[in-house]
C-alpha cells in the first residue's frame, strides 16, 4: 500500500472513530445538550445538564467549561432581574408629587445593595457580552441614582 495514501486514510478513520465515540458518549452528549441550552441563554438547565455530564465523566473538559460559563452567567442573570425588579420599584416611587425621607432611605439602599452586588460579579472571558453590558447598563444607572440620593 503506497504510504501518500495510508497516512491520511488512517488519520480520517481516526477523526471518524473519535467523532462517534463523542456523539455516542453519554457525557459528551449532555455537554453538548448544555452547550445547546447556554446558547439559547437557558443557564439554569445548561448548569444542570453540564453537571451531570460532568457527574459521567470528570475529564470533560467542554462539562467543566459550560458549567463554569453557566454558573457565571446566572449570577448574572439574578443580578439584572433584582436590578429590574428594584428600578421598577425606584420609578413607582419617583412618580410620587413628593419623595419622603423614608422614600429616599430605600431608594439609596436598593442602590447601595445594586452597586454592592455587582462589585461582587467576576465575568470572565467566556461570560456572555449581552450579559455583562446590561448588568453594567445597571450598574451605572444604581451609580447615578446613589449619587442623586446622597446629594
Amino acid at each position: 500500500m503506497n504510504n501518500k495514501f495510508f497516512f491520511p486514510a488512517l488519520a480520517a478513520l481516526f477523526l471518524v472513530i473519535m467523532g462517534i465515540y463523542f456523539l455516542l458518549n453519554p457525557s459528551y452528549e449532555k455537554s453538548i445538550e448544555a452547550k445547546y441550552y447556554y446558547e439559547i441563554g437557558d443557564y439554569e438547565e445548561a448548569y444542570k445538564r453540564a453537571n451531570e455530564a460532568f457527574s459521567l465523566d470528570i475529564y470533560n473538559r467542554m462539562a467543566a467549561t459550560i458549567m463554569a460559563q453557566s454558573k457565571t452567567s446566572i449570577k448574572y442573570k439574578k443580578y439584572i432581574d433584582q436590578a429590574k425588579e428594584y428600578m421598577t420599584e425606584i420609578n413607582l416611587i419617583a412618580a410620587k408629587e413628593t419623595i419622603s425621607d423614608a422614600d429616599r432611605a430605600k431608594i439609596k439602599l436598593m442602590s447601595e445593595i445594586m452597586v454592592d452586588s455587582y462589585k461582587k460579579l467576576a465575568p470572565s472571558v467566556i461570560t456572555d457580552k449581552k450579559l455583562v453590558r446590561e448588568a453594567a447598563k445597571y450598574y451605572k444607572d444604581f451609580e447615578k441614582l446613589l449619587e442623586k440620593v446622597n446629594r
